[in-house]
């Protein structure tokens, strides 16, 4: 039986005879149901009509679809003991995304920032024989293909490795993360974010949202919460969500001033 992927949010579900009655990520406020209503995609059809490439940005790896798919995150590969760590997911794996990863030494962990993002996780994972898939616990009922290999991590940190650490920031979800690599910018540190925290369309700040598409802002007591996980550490680069979408240096003066820039004007 065909597994399917919401043609909106790119999340996938188990295999069965019939598309899902419903994706619960697209009904939430956060994400929308398509104008033509809730569709799917069986991963035979999506690989059909989509491509999975990578190229460099800013230093990483990338992976993400063409055409764009869903809601068009890049995947982005952190370097991590002979491998790599995959942060946040994008819908598809195929042999040529898969054969280009074992390239850089296969996937040691997969981290994903929140429930918008998970994609095919379990297909990335069971081409890597298994890895551990850290995604939040205070977000784990939004997980649409459930499977063995998920660690859900609880508390404020988790460390995947003497340079690669977790952080629950919230906001967007209660279990948004953030992926911080100390080793990242040439050992000046680096901040992958996703959207959690996105980067704008100048690359000189980030902003935050509740929801994205549905225009709707996030409180005030959400962000200091976010600036309070994010400030004691040491970074001088951001990673966003999409292709180019990155503070590429003095990102932790800029994310302090984009914090006090949207409390000025939310508050």
């Amino acid at each position: 039986m065909p597994l399917w992927t919401c043609e909106t949010c790119g999340a996938q579900f188990p295999d069965s005879g019939n598309p899902p009655a419903s994706c619960p990520i697209c009904e939430d406020e956060r994400q929308f149901v398509g104008w033509n209503g809730q569709t799917f995609i069986t991963r035979e059809t999506l690989s059909e009509r989509h491509r999975v490439l990578w190229r460099e940005d800013l230093g990483l790896t990338g992976i993400a679809l063409e055409p764009s798919f869903a809601i068009g995150q890049r995947a982005l590969l952190v370097p991590l003991g002979g491998g790599c760590v995959m942060w946040d997911c994008v819908p598809l794996a195929t042999p040529e995304a898969i054969a280009q990863v074992r390239s850089l030494g296969g996937l040691k962990a997969i981290a994903i920032s929140h429930p918008h993002y998970y994609g095919a996780l379990a297909d990335w994972n069971d081409a890597f024989g298994g890895v551990p898939v850290y995604l939040h616990a205070d977000d784990r009922e939004w997980v649409t293909r459930p499977h063995s290999s998920i660690v859900h991590w609880t508390g404020d940190q988790h460390r995947i490795s003497d340079d690669v650490q977790l952080l629950r920031t919230g906001g967007h979800f209660p279990g948004a993360t953030m992926l911080h690599w100390s080793r990242g910018a040439d050992g000046r540190g680096a901040l992958l974010t996703g959207d959690i925290a996105q980067v704008t369309m100048d690359r000189r700040f980030v902003s935050f949202m509740y929801s994205y598409p549905n225009y709707m802002p996030l409180n005030a007591a959400a962000v200091r919460r976010i600036a309070a996980a994010v400030e004691p550490l040491v970074f001088d680069r951001i990673y966003g969500a999409w292709w180019g979408r990155n503070v590429a240096a003095g990102a932790k003066a800029a994310f302090a001033a984009s914090v006090a820039r949207y409390l000025a004007a939310i508050v």
